[in-house]
């Protein structure tokens, strides 16, 4: 299988954590939970979102399950800050160096605060996008928790 670019960029960044991640890739795309959940076979809360918010002026990603909505004044707190937006595209892939829909929880280019919910631990492992909105990855929690280091908090509403 030839992978995107973004996915061997993010199959490297694992390695170098000491972590070998297997892809699995869908042409008809997993942009959205719901569209990965399908395509895998799990259930949505088994899907790891990762969004990119700036809180105040700090990008941060926020680790949701697919079935929950983040609170954005509880990732605001949480992260110390006054308010939290969505990134824009551009501020997405300058923190993360991936696309917006793509976006892994690690592998990114600068060192940008990560936050998961606690729902996440719902299940195990999640799946989570492998650096295109066409590839996943499964990876057990203590895995995410080991190469994330994540702030884990109630960040769903």
């Amino acid at each position: 299988m030839s992978l995107p670019r973004a996915t061997l960029s993010l199959i490297e960044a694992a390695s170098e954590l000491g972590l070998e991640i297997e892809i699995a890739e869908f042409p008809a795309g997993t942009k959205t939970a719901a569209d990965a959940a399908a395509a895998i076979g799990c259930d949505v809360g088994a899907i790891v979102k990762s969004l990119v918010f700036t809180v105040d002026d700090e990008p941060v990603v926020a680790l949701v399950p697919g079935d929950r909505r983040l609170d954005t004044a509880e990732l605001a707190r949480v992260a110390g800050g006054r308010t939290a937006a969505r990134a824009s595209l551009e501020a997405v892939r300058s923190a993360t160096g991936f696309a917006a829909g793509g976006t892994p929880p690690f592998g990114h280019v600068t060192a940008v605060r990560v936050f998961a919910d606690n729902a996440l631990r719902r299940h195990d492992p999640v799946w989570a996008a492998g650096g295109t909105p066409t590839t996943v990855f499964p990876i057990s929690i203590s895995d995410l928790d080991r190469v994330v280091s994540p702030v884990w908090e109630d960040l769903s509403a």
